[in-house]
């Protein structure tokens, strides 16, 4: 999930997710799947070289224990027939996010997690990413400040990759614990509570798959 985009911030810390050889095949992955990504807007392409610089510093970089910055997944769950896209309403942020949120020691890649973010908080089982070349594909990068560790602890950065996953033409929903809400709209008519980091990639997926 994601808020506004901020400045870089810098990641000399980090903790000990207790991954194992699941965290070297994350790490491995996201490094495959940023080196491989090639943004034509240039404040994407600079993201892009920031979140690989983070990974080149950081072995457990993909991580929440990882401080002041990690990488995270999230996907733009979206009814292309039908031209909606599902919102949840975060009980933290108090705001319409697409799905997402921190990697996983059993993820073996990026683009894993973000699907597993989209199935677990929309609770639509057959998503399916949007893909390039035969493989998922994200369609975005945004940063932005969280307190993702306490309300009463410092902000943190995300390092969000963000995907599209396409689902089926009249899916239904069904709420998470993690939701306070969760609903269609109308790509023309998204909630006031969103930001621009939601409309980017609203607009993005509605580009892609239209």
């Amino acid at each position: 999930m994601t808020t506004s985009e901020t400045p870089a911030t810098g990641t000399p810390s980090t903790g000990t997710s207790g991954a194992g050889a699941s965290t070297t095949g994350l790490h491995a992955d996201a490094v495959r799947t940023l080196s491989g990504w090639r943004p034509a807007d240039p404040d994407q392409e600079q993201l892009r070289l920031d979140y690989l610089e983070h990974l080149a510093a950081q072995p457990e970089g993909l991580y929440r224990s990882c401080l002041p910055a990690h990488i995270t997944a999230s996907a733009a769950v979206v009814d292309p027939e039908a031209g909606r896209v599902l919102l949840t309403l975060h009980p933290k942020v108090g705001m319409w996010l697409q799905m997402g949120g921190h990697c996983e020691p059993g993820d073996r890649g990026l683009a894993e997690a973000a699907l597993r973010e989209a199935v677990e908080e929309s609770g639509i089982p057959d998503l399916v990413l949007l893909e390039s070349d035969g493989a998922p594909v994200p369609a975005k990068l945004d940063r932005h400040l969280v307190r993702c560790t306490g309300k009463d602890r410092p902000e943190n950065t995300h390092l969000d990759v963000q995907y599209i996953a396409l689902a089926p033409a009249g899916a239904q929903a069904l709420i998470s614990e993690e939701s306070l809400d969760l609903r269609w709209f109308d790509y023309d008519r998204l909630p006031e509570l969103t930001d621009h980091s939601v409309r980017d990639l609203v607009a993005r997926a509605r580009q892609l798959t239209g």
